[in-house]
């Protein structure tokens, strides 16, 4: 099962993610809420839309706009609504 790890802790795991342009995309409800922090930074995709970004923090570590998500993302790109993806900082294991 797909776990994402980020100093040392398990944050997100879930055999249901989808793999977009070598992003894992984790169901939102499978992330650990207790280490994202909501970010005012947006991004814009042309394929797949407007991106918005968490900033993740645990133990004293803060990593800034480390994961995003698309809360309305454009058709082509709808399997990844309500679904988060991480830098790669934070490492995905399978």
């Amino acid at each position: 099962m797909p776990k994402a790890i980020w100093n040392d802790e398990v944050i997100a795991e879930s055999d249901d993610t989808v793999v977009l342009e070598g992003n894992y995309y984790f169901p939102r409800a499978s992330v650990r809420a207790d280490v994202l922090i909501p970010s005012d930074t947006h991004t814009v995709c042309p394929w797949k839309g407007k991106a918005s970004y968490y900033s993740l923090r645990a133990e004293g570590h803060t990593a800034a706009d480390a994961a995003w998500y698309y809360p309305d993302p454009k058709p082509d790109a709808s399997a990844v609504r309500d679904r988060v993806a991480f830098r790669k900082d934070v490492k995905v294991e399978i």
